[in-house]
């Protein structure tokens, strides 16, 4: 098919190079994943990597319909929300399932954040329950017990804790008839979106139904995954990336998901081996730590037909030096954002008929969506080559912002275009390229980090006046948050203490890595930081 370009009212508006597909945007994400059921019952669906144990598709479906049930029993409502506090686990997916079924909604977060990070999590998603493990219990005991909200530990169980088994075991035929609405919210996955501080992103059974179906589904698809393929889940489940793009694409084509509880390079290549992995998804600092490794001569990893990058931008050098160690593997990025669902544009080299994969490239945008490159200057779409704001719209995308109509409105516009903030162009092959970006968010090896969460806790230390904090570049993680302080008059405070003031109170990719102490954070005249100005110094030296 060749490129198409639509001008509609004025506007350049892009689509995917391959066709509209129909998508069953009435079913709820359960339905739709055990759509075909019927066809894999016996086959694996989760393959424990820690223990080896497996979960076949059909203990999968009914076990999530226990939870569900456990759930309701546990006076979990329609539409109310669950956390899950989990590292990857057989349990995270049975309870993201399970909430599903139940017409609940589940929120995931980082198990490693502090315990004021998590707290403040569950609170601004009114968490009624959270599933963890025991040893995080302290870093929720505090909140719950405030608020009134259950735990459940699916290892040991701590005093005032319930077992998962409490729900796993719980009548699949006592849970009652729900009615769930294509618009319902059935994941809320927190980002900074373009700026600002963690928001609740509203993912619905609609966007994301839309959007496993824009990867995976279709006569002539976009073929990532099949039914024979052994999918590596080494990417942390509450990232949207692995949610969508592994867990949930892997269960609706009906391939077995190879679950890693954490990353470890030898063990990584160890289970590639073992269970024959096909696909791998990774991220940057993935990718340099096997370029990196001379482990991999030691292991067979020609199972490997593709390996697929995203969560942040990957160089030629990085992807040349990985290719070389799975020689029978394609390799492809994709491009995407929480707040789109999160796929915008993915590789086509992996289709029945696959189109050249270029070198840098995000592929093309997905199907049954449109995207347009806007001047962020004047707001016009531009054409092929022309570097601007990426743009998005379609059933994938999200609903809004939880309980906050005002960012919700800065990044959804009146016409439905999700503004990404990210600059790039489409050549004349519909490949996109990214560039630059207007956000402010810091990418650590793929995870957010928000400037104004860490200089909200700067400008709190009686010593400092002013903060800001931006992005300085760095080979393993991609990026670091450093920090721009103005001292208050008389203070000697230094780098390290201030260093130590922030990591006691934040996750450990959102610890600061440098300070540079200055005489006055440069602002325009509304106020509004000029990081621009800051990221110049941190290229130049000039700090």
């Amino acid at each position: 098919m060749a490129p198409q370009a639509e001008v509609q009212q004025q506007e350049i508006i892009y689509r995917s190079k391959l066709p509209d597909i129909y998508i069953p945007k009435h079913l709820p994400l359960h339905s739709y994943c055990f759509q075909n059921l019927s066809n894999v019952a016996s086959k694996p669906c989760l393959i424990n990597g820690t223990t080896g144990k497996v979960y076949t598709y059909e203990e999968v479906e009914l076990t999530a319909r226990r939870v569900a049930s456990g759930l309701n029993k546990l006076g979990i409502q329609q539409r109310q929300v669950i956390m899950l506090l989990l590292p990857n686990t057989p349990e995270f997916v049975l309870s993201f399932l399970g909430a599903s079924f139940r017409g609940a909604i589940a929120t995931a977060a980082n198990p490693f954040f502090t315990p004021a990070e998590i707290s403040k999590q569950a609170k601004a998603s009114n968490a009624r329950l959270i599933i963890t493990l025991a040893s995080y219990v302290d870093k929720v005991k505090e909140f719950a017990q405030d608020n009134d909200v259950k735990i459940v530990c699916i290892d040991s169980v701590p005093e005032g804790c319930l077992h998962f088994s409490e729900l796993t075991q719980a009548d699949e035929n006592d849970l009652p008839e729900v009615d769930i609405v294509p618009d319902d919210v059935v994941a809320l996955p927190y980002s900074s979106g373009t700026t600002g501080l963690p928001k609740g992103v509203m993912l619905t059974h609609k966007g994301l139904v839309t959007s496993v179906a824009q990867q995976v589904d279709g006569e002539n698809p976009n073929l990532y995954f099949h039914s024979e393929d052994v999918i590596l889940c080494t990417l942390p489940m509450f990232h949207i990336y692995a949610l969508n793009s592994i867990m949930l694409c892997g269960i609706r084509v009906g391939a077995a998901i190879l679950i890693m509880q954490k990353f470890d390079i030898g063990l990584l290549l160890e289970l590639i081996q073992k269970y024959k992995v096909t696909i791998a998804p990774i991220v940057p600092p993935i990718v340099l730590a096997i370029a990196k490794s001379s482990e991999t001569e030691k292991y067979d990893l020609s199972s490997v037909r593709m390996l697929k990058s995203g969560a942040a931008p990957l160089g030629q050098e990085l992807e040349d030096a990985v290719k070389v160690k799975f020689p029978g593997a394609k390799f492809g990025q994709g491009y995407g954002m929480t707040e789109a669902g999160p796929v915008l544009a993915m590789c086509l080299g992996f289709a029945k008929e696959p189109f050249e994969m270029k070198s840098g490239a995000c592929g093309t945008v997905v199907r049954n969506a449109e995207m347009k490159i806007v001047d962020p200057d004047t707001g016009l779409s531009l054409p092929r080559n022309q570097a601007g704001e990426i743009c998005i719209r379609g059933d994938q995308i999200m609903k809004g912002y939880l309980n906050d109509p005002e960012a919700t409105a800065r990044t959804i516009d009146k016409d439905g275009w999700l503004h990404t903030g990210d600059i790039g162009y489409i050549d004349d092959d519909d490949e996109l390229f990214i560039v630059d970006r207007l956000k402010e968010l810091i990418k650590y090896k793929g995870f957010q980090v928000a400037p104004a969460e860490l200089e909200a806790m700067l400008i709190a230390h009686p010593e400092i006046i002013d903060a800001a904090v931006v992005a300085m570049k760095d080979e393993a993680a991609g990026e670091v948050p450093v920090a721009f302080v103005v001292r208050s008059d008389k203070s000697q405070i230094s780098e390290d203490e201030i260093k130590q003031y922030i990591s006691k109170q934040v996750v450990f990719y959102k610890r600061i890595s440098r300070v540079f102490f200055i005489e006055a954070i440069p602002k325009a005249p509304s106020g509004k930081i000029l990081r621009k100005e800051l990221r110049a110094k941190l290229a130049t030296g000039n700090y």
